[in-house]
């Protein structure tokens, strides 16, 4: 089981429960348990010993070998398996939350049917114990990940995941840490926090987070601007300088701009400035509404600026107006040819 799941399940299930036991008896697990010796201490992940901070819960994984501390966990594993996966099996469901509701449905049936052996259902049984467990904080445990050595752009942001995220000026240029959550993104140099920012929903792209403060109007940043910019892409051509505006057109802050400007403007280092003169003129005849560096990049490499360039030339060709030309009379001499 991969981290990340394994820490999701001990946290739908403390909601499930509705509070938080003082101990948690585990298996041992690679995924939450680094060793076990038979003498010294037990050494969780930092993961998961961090997740038992959270909640306040003592993380006891059973003995190495001993079968009998968690005999009924197992045994209850292969009833669930029984009472919910093998009664759907035949079912056919359209969504995750219809699926997710039939399995509510049984699970609630489960643990209220009545023992066999005794009085009351697991349900009972859980209403007797609920009085001992400790509330649940005030927030669930967010599982994190880190992203290191991230450098800040040119328009003082950093890149996550093909969305932006601003942090302070004073950091251009430099490396920073990212620590990610499902809801945040927070920037981190060093152990200091500089910037947090609500994360973008999955399949989000080229989107901005700018704090407005990170990027202040009076301070010069850098040699570059937009007047400067939008004179180099002139100087290719007109296509160039329309695509140009158009990415400036596209973002709420000109700063915005700055990188993916220059990242087109540069493949004429590489590809030369006719090229990209007809590189996005391809695009834009094409119907690419904002031509950025990876369709432009994709066009060169391909070569169909080239191809793009020897049709519309041989088009012309075939349009031009012909000559005038002589009738048979003019070379058959008499009158005519003097």
């Amino acid at each position: 089981m991969k981290m990340d799941s394994f820490l999701r399940c001990h946290i739908r299930m403390y909601e499930y429960f509705g509070g938080v036991t003082t101990r948690l008896v585990c298996d041992n697990l690679k995924t939450g348990v680094v060793s076990h010796p038979r003498e010294g201490e037990v050494v969780l992940t930092a993961d998961y010993e961090a997740l038992g901070g959270y909640y306040m819960t003592a993380i006891m994984p059973a003995g190495v070998r001993k079968p009998k501390q968690k005999a009924s966990v197992e045994g209850t594993v292969g009833k669930i398996a029984t009472a919910i996966i093998a009664k759907l099996r035949n079912e056919t469901f359209y969504s995750f939350s219809d699926l997710k509701s039939a399995v509510y449905r049984k699970l609630e049936e489960f643990n209220r049917q009545s023992f066999q052996k005794r009085e009351g259902s697991r349900y009972d049984a859980f209403l007797e114990e609920k009085e001992y467990l400790h509330p649940l904080p005030a927030f669930p445990y967010e599982i994190a990940t880190w992203v290191y050595g991230r450098k800040v752009n040119l328009d003082y942001h950093v890149v996550f995941e093909y969305n932006r995220y601003s942090c302070p000026y004073q950091y251009l240029h430099k490396k920073v840490d990212l620590k990610v959550t499902d809801t945040t993104v927070e920037i981190y140099a060093g152990t200091d926090r500089i910037a947090t920012h609500t994360r973008f929903p999955a399949g989000r792209k080229n989107q901005y987070s700018t704090h407005a403060q990170d990027m202040p109007d009076q301070f010069k940043f850098s040699p570059w601007d937009e007047h400067r910019i939008r004179n180099w892409a002139e100087s290719i051509g007109k296509y160039t300088g329309e695509v140009i505006g158009r990415i400036f057109g596209g973002v709420s802050i000109k700063e915005q701009g700055y990188n993916p400007s220059l990242a087109v403007l540069r493949l004429s280092n590489k590809y030369s400035e006719a090229r990209l003169e007809a590189a996005c003129e391809y695009a834009i005849v094409n119907g690419i509404k904002r031509p950025r560096y990876h369709h432009l990049n994709s066009i060169l490499a391909s070569n169909q600026d080239e191809i793009y360039l020897e049709q519309k030339n041989a088009r012309g060709k075939n349009s031009a107006p012909m000559g005038y030309l002589r009738g048979s009379s003019y070379y058959g001499g008499g009158s005519d040819g003097q």
